[in-house]
């Protein structure tokens, strides 16, 4: 099990959960950020901090949302487990669920 980010987190700038990870699990793709779910120990202290409480633990993870937790798995795909978001830095690209998305309105 891990945590997931969902759509509220779509083109949000605010990195306070990658900040926070203790195990630098927390990937910034083109619009959205990423747990690698090999890496995430589950400890939580990303959930807190989200600014549009975003982060679910996998099994909570609103209905609407669900596609969410594939598309958390699926970005690491390509990448595999590289062993800390920090060595990568922005991943110029995101999974198609998010890509697909219009920008969000984040006034409103």
């Amino acid at each position: 099990m891990t945590y997931v980010i969902a759509q509220p987190r779509v083109d949000v700038k605010d990195k306070a959960c990658i900040e926070e990870c203790p195990v630098d699990c927390v990937y910034e793709g083109q619009r959205s950020l990423y747990i690698h779910p090999d890496e995430c120990v589950d400890w939580g202290a990303c959930e807190p901090v989200c600014p549009v409480e975003a982060i679910f633990y996998e099994d909570d993870v609103p209905q609407e949302w669900k596609g969410y937790c594939q598309a958390n798995v699926e970005f690491f795909d390509e990448l595999g487990s590289p062993g800390g978001a920090a060595k990568l830095g922005l991943i110029e690209r995101d999974h198609s669920l998010i890509a697909a998305l219009p920008p969000q309105d984040l006034e409103g």
